[in-house]
Formats: C-alpha cells, sequence, structure tokens
C-alpha cells in the first residue's frame, strides 16, 4: 500500500495566518488585517470606538481555515492614516466611503459583514449602498433602535445640542480610565480578570495629538445614525438579511433591548445573548466563532 505524502503542517498554517497590509484608498493610507485564504467565504470585520481592527485578533485564529478575513481600520483609528480634520471631515457618512472604496480595491462583491459599535453605522451604511454583495449580517453590540441606548447617552445628547458646553465633559469621559474600564468590564465582578492593557491602550491613542479632536468630531456626528435608524430598520424588514447577533450582555454603552429589538425587526434573526462586556472578541473569541461558523455553514446549506 502506497504511503500518502506528508502533510505540510508549516505551509498549510502559513496559508491561513493573520498578515498585516496597507493599502491607499481615496488618498488614505488604510491598515488592514487579513487572515485566511482567497477564495474562501469572506467575512468583513467593522470595529467600535475607540478600538481597531486589533479587537478581531483574538477572533481570527477560529475563523481563519474556512473563511477569507478581513479587518481594516478606519481612516483615524488604529494604524491607519489620520488626515488632519480640516482636509478630511471625520463623519460615520465620510468613514463608510472610504472603507466602501477600500472594498472596491480588494475586489469584495460577497461578504457576510461582523458590525460591532461604530461598525454598525459603517457597516449598515455599506449594506444599503451595495445589498447585492451582503450575504449575512452578524451584529455585535452595534445598535440601531434608541432603545438600545443606554443612559450614557444622555450627556451625549447634551453635546449634540449645545456641542462647545459640553464638549469638555465629554472629552474628560473619553480619557478616563474609569469610562476605558467600563467599556471592557462593564460593572462585573472581579476586575482583576481583565487586562487592563485592552483600555490604557485606547486610552494612550486618544491622547495622541489630534486624536481626541477626531473622536470628538465623530461622537458629535453620531446623531446622524440616530436619524438614520428608522432606514437601517426598514432596511432589516425589506431586505431580510440573514442576521445572527451575539451581543455581551454587560455593555454600559449598548443594551440589550437593542439587540432584542433587532430580532423584532426581523424575527427570523438568531440572537445570542454573551457572558461577556462591550469587546464581548476579547472575552468569549471562541464561543462567538462557534456562533458564527454554524451560522454561516446552515445558511450556505
Amino acid at each position: 500500500m502506497k504511503a500518502s505524502a506528508p502533510i505540510d503542517i508549516a505551509a498549510s498554517t502559513d496559508a491561513i495566518a493573520t498578515r498585516y497590509k496597507n493599502i491607499e484608498v481615496d488618498g488614505v493610507r488604510i491598515f488592514y488585517r487579513e487572515a485566511g485564504r482567497q477564495g474562501a467565504p469572506v467575512l468583513l470585520l467593522l470595529h467600535g470606538y475607540p478600538s481597531s481592527s486589533r479587537m478581531f485578533e483574538p477572533l481570527l485564529p477560529h475563523l481563519a481555515k474556512h473563511y477569507h478575513l478581513i479587518a481594516p481600520d478606519y481612516p483615524g483609528f488604529g494604524l491607519s492614516q489620520a488626515p488632519d480634520r480640516a482636509a478630511w471631515p471625520y463623519t460615520f457618512d465620510h468613514l463608510a466611503r472610504t472603507m466602501l472604496a477600500f472594498t472596491d480595491m480588494l475586489g469584495l462583491n460577497r461578504y457576510a459583514i461582523y458590525l460591532q459599535d461604530y461598525g454598525g453605522p459603517i457597516g449598515f451604511r455599506i449594506a444599503l449602498a451595495r445589498p447585492e454583495r451582503v450575504q449575512a449580517l452578524i451584529i455585535q453590540n452595534a445598535v440601531i433602535h434608541e432603545e438600545g441606548l443606554t443612559p450614557i447617552w444622555n450627556v451625549r445628547r447634551s453635546y449634540w445640542a449645545h456641542r462647545a458646553e459640553f464638549e469638555q465633559k465629554i472629552r474628560d469621559g473619553m480619557l478616563s480610565q474609569a469610562s476605558g474600564e467600563a467599556r471592557h468590564v462593564g460593572g462585573r465582578p472581579h476586575p482583576e480578570q481583565y487586562n487592563p492593557d485592552l483600555w490604557m491602550d485606547e486610552i494612550a491613542f486618544l491622547k495622541q495629538p489630534g486624536m481626541a479632536a477626531i473622536q470628538l468630531d465623530l461622537v458629535h456626528d453620531y446623531q446622524s445614525n440616530v436619524r438614520a435608524y428608522p432606514q437601517w430598520q426598514e432596511y432589516l424588514r425589506t431586505q431580510k438579511p440573514s442576521t445572527l447577533v451575539v451581543w455581551g450582555k454587560h455593555d454600559p454603552i449598548f443594551a440589550v433591548e437593542g439587540a432584542q429589538a433587532i430580532q423584532r425587526e426581523l424575527p427570523s434573526t438568531e440572537l445570542h445573548l454573551l457572558d461577556a462586556g462591550h469587546f464581548a472578541t476579547n472575552d468569549v473569541p471562541g464561543q462567538i466563532a462557534d456562533y458564527i461558523d454554524d451560522f454561516l455553514r446552515r445558511r450556505k446549506n
């Protein structure tokens, strides 16, 4: 009996390993993480505030064997270029246009989208612009209903109405260690179980020259997303995209009611509440990956 050829484990691993790349999109250098094989089903991963594609690092190894994973940093985030605010307006419309151009440049014609926090308004804009490309939505702690906004949004609403009066309060909260810890721990007991590098790295990023000003512009523009919520709700009702919701229930920013409201708009939505915080990919990446893999496999069959 002829012996089978040995499997080249190193070559196989290299084929799905994460790569760290840059591409110029509309004059802006965009950094992105890519994992998995060309030709596999594409999953476009859109990160939240004040993170970057780095938030998906724990998730990528779990999915790279079966999916082609693309996780960009938006302009002004992570390792992407941060153009001057005077020349490059930081609005969600502008971020979404750049990310749509990014998908065009990479030739991504069919994909599922993972939407987390700011990835929600960016991803829904992409979905409405190119509905024929969207094979599925995976929503993790990203809201499209006002009932999903917790009371901490009250001061942000004041900021929207009276920017000059409330800007310092927003800035102070943005750079606060307590706020950073809350994003990741979410009031759960035993905070010593959570790596403070997660939020201290975010705060260090926000303290870089010009970064806070960029994020203040986006916090102010977030009101454009709230105005667009009805449009995105209508998209779910009419387009009926295959939708999976995986939601960290210890999120001080977006309430569980936001997840339940998505399922109300689209009853076929699969909803899983996780023992996790706002950045659930740090807490339970394996569990999220299992839900995604099962969901996408069943959708294909």
